[in-house]
């Protein structure tokens, strides 16, 4: 494993899940004019036609069996992970449905050491605690405002399946990095995804208005450059350290969500975007040679 880089896979990380955080806003849009199936099919069959041509410049070449294996597998994961989080964001608003989807950073960190052997370090452990009390806090602030209406329910149904295949994808980005180059793992991720989400075109799929098709054309590159920088990190850092840094998209949703869609940042969610925060900067903080559990 490369570690010549200390710093800058959290920085990547932190560009990463702006960009996709940014692609949410264009795909929330897409989504509410022509449904997230539709949407997330043309997004993915956008992002891979985008980054195929620079893959296969860059001398791509058919991957090996196992390596093709993890690209199938992540793609399957993904597409279904993408439409349910995509239909969620047509039910609530992103900043929430982004702090909901936390629980899937805490699931990975124990997922990394089952299936990866990673060892898990007590400051790991602390910094994603803080961040999911920060989701806590949020997710609270919501339910003490208002009752949740069947929209809602449908809406924390969504995110909370999208939330459970988040988790193993974590896991999959980490296996993919150690054999595939971030190009390689961008056109597989968006070509398998659009031809497992295709499966139901016949039946399912609507051709997108011009507002939708500029929104989807934004996601598309969103989606593959933020692909392309977690990929890179997640070659050279463990999962464990990385995955906390995921915390940050709530601060980018809550931006996005303002600009584009006037929605607005409560006390709850400042104080937990405060414990968020304290975690991702314990994560990057925390050197690989200290005491593990």
């Amino acid at each position: 494993m490369h570690r010549d880089h200390p710093v800058l896979p959290f920085l990547l990380t932190f560009a990463g899940v702006g960009m996709l955080s940014l692609m949410d806003a264009f795909m929330k849009g897409a989504s509410l004019a022509i449904g997230a199936y539709s949407a997330a099919v043309w997004r993915a069959a956008l992002a891979c036609l985008i980054i195929a041509p620079f893959w296969l410049l860059l001398g791509g070449r058919w991957p090996a069996r196992n390596v093709l294996k993890l690209h199938l597998l992540r793609g399957t994961v993904s597409a279904f992970m993408a439409l349910s989080f995509f239909y969620a964001l047509t039910k609530l608003p992103i900043a929430e449905a982004i702090a909901i989807s936390f629980i899937a950073p805490l699931i990975a960190l124990y997922l990394a050491a089952l299936l990866l052997g990673e060892q898990i370090r007590r400051e790991a452990i602390f910094a994603s605690i803080l961040g999911f009390g920060g989701t806590i806090v949020i997710i609270g602030g919501k339910i003490g405002r208002e009752p949740p209406s069947e929209d809602v329910w449908l809406g924390l149904g969504a995110i909370l399946f999208s939330a459970m295949l988040y988790a193993y994808n974590f896991v999959v980005i980490r296996q993919q990095s150690q054999v595939a180059k971030p190009a390689e793992i961008a056109t597989f991720h968006g070509g398998v995804a659009a031809l497992v989400l295709g499966l139901g075109a016949p039946w399912f799929l609507e051709w997108p208005t011009t507002a939708a098709m500029i929104d989807l054309g934004w996601a598309a590159l969103l989606t593959v450059g933020g692909a392309m920088a977690l990929a890179w990190a997640y070659a050279r850092a463990e999962a464990q350290a990385l995955v906390p840094i995921e915390y940050s998209g709530f601060l980018w949703a809550s931006l996005f969500g303002w600009l584009f869609f006037a929605e607005q940042v409560t006390l709850p969610t400042i104080a937990g975007t405060l414990l968020i925060v304290a975690g991702c900067w314990i994560a990057a903080r925390a050197p690989t040679e200290q005491s593990t559990i």
